[in-house]
């Protein structure tokens, strides 16, 4: 089976310090255990509201709320996802800070750090991996807080709890929440080991609503090469076991992406100067790690390893929760990759993400975003069923920064010019025409696979701060893993950034919902169209989407987009493709079991079967895109019935989208900066990528 890449996307950014606050609460009866002041802890004076006597943690309001989890449980496009306050440092601060107080049985705990979760968040409860200290979700659980209850699992260093044990205190957790709320799910991350144990809970609990991550699961244990290093451990005189971190640090993560990780919120690496200060500044923190872990218990912890991926492996077929697995593509300590095409197989409702650059270590590294990777799989919800519109969290300032499509690289070959029309019919840069508030819905072309809606969905999210929900072919989030391995990335970004699959009753929602809407009346025939029709039409007889406007008193924006001629040559068409055989075997398997979404229409635009057209890059021209006059409907809704008011408006957005491609095809030639090379020099003297000239409107 081919693994399944990570998105570009998924990435951490976080570098600096932030006082961490922990509140804790022992399990097996006793009281609750406040865990020592220090420079990374102090304590939260809040409550346990109403769970004391159950032994779960519960969050402190802590007085208002502030920032974006208002009232409401709403998050606004580009929140604050917290990467770039917390990082490796913090995690050893906390973490020594918790085995000074370390007497008393497993507990968990709650980051104050994760703050105030979103209104009928669910419960994410992490289970370490063979640190137990509960603190490794430090990179993370910032942006977790903001949409779950995070409660993470603390095994004292000296704690010999056996296996049974940890599986009953997670389990009886699981239960008591699912007592508390019945119609939610309950996720559970597991890091390493911790991934053996949900595994382990999960298959005894079927019939519980479970979502599951999985970091690099231990299940693959008896595979893995630790058994040489468990061997030399045994043997290992007492006196050198401080040497045994830094002997066994190449096995345990890759320490440069731990020490690359950036508080600016790019994907720019750092200088050689910055890594070597980074590295010099985190490679003393190893010798911690003995501390954290003394020898005894290094021991003890390898043995529940290997029963608990032994338990958990003997009963994977009884696992029915949902399960996502990250795995990295070098880790050295797990064959990791090959455990997620295993687990992918053998679980019924499986999926994975491979991160192809990242050790054992992977929530601790830069290149992961597990909040990012759980909103790609659209594996987040709040109740027994994902709703892709009420479930759907709006891009994150890091997910923005860290898009491929936002790189300086990206931006200066697509060299995307955007004009739009105000109300006074004047042209002007950028898009001031736009309606401020919605419903809106933009109507224009598609151009060769639809690359052009990239540059203008996040154009949208920079200058109007707004999600802009694409109307996409269904298919498009229907692809396989063994044959569409490099479309995953591609539908991860959809997915992040609002797509949602074309229907009616989605437009419908969108538009009720007062949201900004992107649709392409020529679908998928207009998107993979054949040589000498780019910039051509394919729009059907009917016109519902104006009916569905018009009663929601949208505004529509009829737009146009040019510059494919200048950026790609179509070289293999779809007739071309049936004219061969071997690309026409290709085509015709591609569709096997897939949707024709306007199947039941006549003429061309029924003709909608997927395929990958063959093309070749050209020397970066330029796009242009050009946003009609906004068409009020508002007040219409007694014409909702009038046929030839609809089709007339039909017709007006139509001639409109038209004029706007040939308005773009003639001013274009009076752009000095159509080409890359004249933008670069731009660039170089400017320093910005933002409004390189264009012609004037």
């Amino acid at each position: 089976m081919a693994s399944v890449p990570s998105s570009p996307l998924l990435t951490v950014n976080e570098n600096t310090r932030l006082r961490s606050h922990v509140l804790v609460r022992s399990l097996g009866g006793r009281d609750s255990v406040t865990v020592p002041p220090s420079e990374s802890i102090r304590i939260n004076e809040g409550s346990f509201a109403n769970r004391k006597d159950i032994g779960v943690a519960s969050y402190d309001d802590g007085g208002k709320d502030k920032g974006q989890n208002g009232h409401k449980g709403l998050l606004k496009p580009l929140w604050d996802d917290g990467y770039g306050t917390q990082s490796l440092k913090d995690y050893i601060d906390i973490a020594m800070s918790m085995i000074k107080s370390d007497g008393g049985p497993p507990r968990w705990f709650c980051p104050i750090a994760c703050g105030k979760p979103l209104k009928d968040s669910p419960v994410l409860l992490y289970i370490p991996g063979m640190d137990g200290t509960g603190a490794g979700l430090v990179v993370h659980e910032k942006a977790l807080g903001k949409v779950f209850h995070v409660q993470c699992l603390h095994v004292p260093a000296w704690d010999r709890t056996p296996l049974d044990g940890l599986i009953q205190i997670v389990e009886e957790t699981v239960l008591i929440e699912h007592t508390l709320s019945k119609n939610k799910p309950i996720y559970m991350l597991g890091d390493s080991f911790g991934g053996a144990l949900a595994l382990a809970v999960a298959a005894r609990n079927p019939t519980i609503d479970l979502v599951i991550i999985l970091a690099n699961p231990a299940t693959s244990y008896e595979r893995s090469p630790l058994h040489p290093v468990v061997a030399f451990l045994r043997t290992l005189p007492d006196q050198y076991y401080g040497t045994f971190p830094y002997i066994t640090s190449f096995l345990l993560g890759d320490f440069i992406k731990m020490a690359t990780v950036r508080k600016d919120g790019t994907n720019q690496p750092p200088s050689l100067g910055q890594l070597l200060r980074h590295i010099t500044r985190d490679l003393p923190l190893f010798s911690v790690l003995t501390k954290i872990i003394p020898k005894d218990t290094l021991k003890w912890r390898i043995d529940l390893l290997e029963a608990a991926a032994a338990y958990a492996n003997s009963r994977l077929h009884t696992v029915t929760a949902q399960v996502l697995v990250l795995a990295s593509g070098k880790d050295n300590l797990l064959p990791s990759k090959n455990e997620a095409q295993r687990l992918s197989v053998i679980l019924k409702n499986c999926q994975m993400r491979v991160f192809e650059e990242n050790g054992h270590t992977i929530l601790m590294e830069s290149g992961v975003n597990v909040l990012s990777a759980i909103k790609a799989t659209q594996i987040y919800r709040r109740s027994s069923k994902h709703d892709i519109l009420n479930d759907f969290l709006p891009p994150s300032i890091t997910d923005f920064k860290t898009t491929p499509m936002d790189n300086w690289w990206y931006r200066l070959s697509m060299g995307a010019a955007m004009f739009s029309t105000m109300e006074d019919g004047k042209i002007v840069r950028g898009l001031a025409g736009i309606p401020d508030e919605g419903p809106v819905l933009l109507v224009g072309n598609h151009m060769l696979w639809g690359f052009e809606a990239f540059p203008f969905v996040l154009e949208f999210l920079r200058e109007k701060k707004v999600v802009l929900h694409a109307l996409t072919h269904p298919e498009t989030f229907a692809f396989n893993v063994e044959d569409e391995y490099l479309m995953i990335p591609y539908t991860d970004i959809l997915k992040l950034f609002g797509a949602i699959p074309v229907s009616a009753r989605n437009l419908f929602r969108l538009l009720s919902r007062k949201s900004y809407t992107l649709l392409y009346p020529g679908g998928a025939r207009e998107a993979f169209h054949r040589k000498g029709e780019a910039c051509k039409l394919f729009w059907p007889d009917k016109q519902e989407f104006v009916r569905m406007a018009v009663k929601f008193g949208a505004t529509i924006i009829p737009f146009g987009v040019v510059g494919e001629d200048d950026i790609s040559e179509l070289m293999i068409d779809y007739d071309e493709m049936r004219r061969n055989p071997l690309l026409n075997r290709m085509v015709n398997e591609l569709n096997q079991g897939r949707t024709n979404v306007r199947k039941e229409m006549d003429g061309e635009i029924a003709k909608q079967q997927l395929h990958f057209p063959i093309f070749l890059p050209k020397l970066p021209g330029r796009l242009y895109y050009m946003f009609g006059k906004p068409i009020r409907t508002e007040g219409k809704e007694n014409m909702l019935d009038d046929k030839d008011y609809l089709g007339e408006l039909y017709s007006q957005i139509r001639c409109n989208v038209e004029k706007n491609i040939s308005y773009l095809l003639n001013k274009r030639e009076e752009d000095p900066y159509r080409g890359i090379v004249k933008r670069l020099m731009w660039v170089r003297d400017h320093g910005s990528l933002d409004r390189i000239p264009s012609f004037e409107p």
